[in-house]
């Protein structure tokens, strides 16, 4: 009886500057324990032009396959990081509702060659915010990006208070940088950056906030994760207040991407 070939499941990261991401170690890693021979992850680094007019097709297949080297490969789903989490909304078929919501999204699952978009930022945000909870005062998300939305959704469910943070203020929800004052930083207690400021290998930089009026009462929250410990955070630490990078964030949200793919 002829072997039966069952084809190679393939996953991947979307973005740009993907040589220190975390997603295709952990899920390759996660492969190996796993003993998924046949899993594959790969980094899927392009331009936005060719993100929009050409990546769906260079990845979709008869049936969702396609054969490399002799050796046949189903694509199953995607992982987006920045800066593309508002432009896959273009791309994919549908959205699940928080990806809706949110306006963004870093998960897709693909079957029968129909994309699926969710969002699974928001809960990874969410559980590794939890040891932080109750939050006393109000928020500051820095930033305005996909990540952001999906920061201020997780923090309108948990009914905590917040403004945005822009170069370009577009509505009375946000402010910025030059209008957090003194006062302001009396006004807040965590404080959320998430502008990729700070990644390695530009390890210096960090968002202008007066960082003269942080004390203990401050909770810094980088959802930068490489370096582990950023500048943002480490001027932070200087003043007494409580940092946290934005690994378990990735870890939280990475295993909700596998539950999706593997439904």
């Amino acid at each position: 009886m002829e072997k039966i070939k069952i084809p190679s499941s393939v996953f991947g990261l979307v973005g740009k500057r993907l040589d220190y991401s975390f997603s295709r170690a952990y899920f390759s890693e996660k492969f190996e324990k796993l003993k998924l021979s046949d899993h594959e992850y790969r980094n899927f680094e392009m331009s936005r032009e060719f993100l929009l007019s050409r990546f769906r097709e260079s990845v979709t297949y008869h049936k969702d396959s396609r054969t490399t080297n002799g050796k046949s490969e189903i694509i199953r789903g995607l992982n987006v990081t920045i800066p593309y989490k508002q432009d896959l909304l273009q791309v994919v078929d549908e959205w699940s509702e928080e990806a809706k919501i949110i306006g963004a999204i870093n998960t897709i699952v693909i079957e029968d060659n129909v994309w699926t978009g969710h969002n699974t930022d928001c809960y990874g945000f969410g559980k590794s915010l939890k040891p932080f909870l109750p939050i006393q005062k109000n928020a500051l998300i820095l930033g305005t990006g996909g990540a952001s939305k999906a920061v201020a959704y997780t923090l309108e469910t948990l009914q905590i208070p917040y403004l945005f943070v822009s170069r370009n203020p577009k509505d009375e929800y946000s402010i910025d940088y030059k209008s957090i004052t003194k006062e302001v930083m009396e006004m807040v207690s965590l404080i959320i950056n998430t502008t990729p400021l700070g990644v390695t290998p530009e390890v210096s930089l960090r968002p202008d906030i007066p960082y003269e009026y942080l004390n203990s009462s401050h909770i810094l929250y980088d959802l930068v994760y490489n370096p582990s410990l950023t500048m943002f955070m480490k001027l932070g630490q200087q003043k007494g207040a409580k940092v946290i990078n934005g690994y378990q964030m990735l870890v939280h949200q990475a295993e909700k991407a596998w539950e999706l793919w593997n439904k």
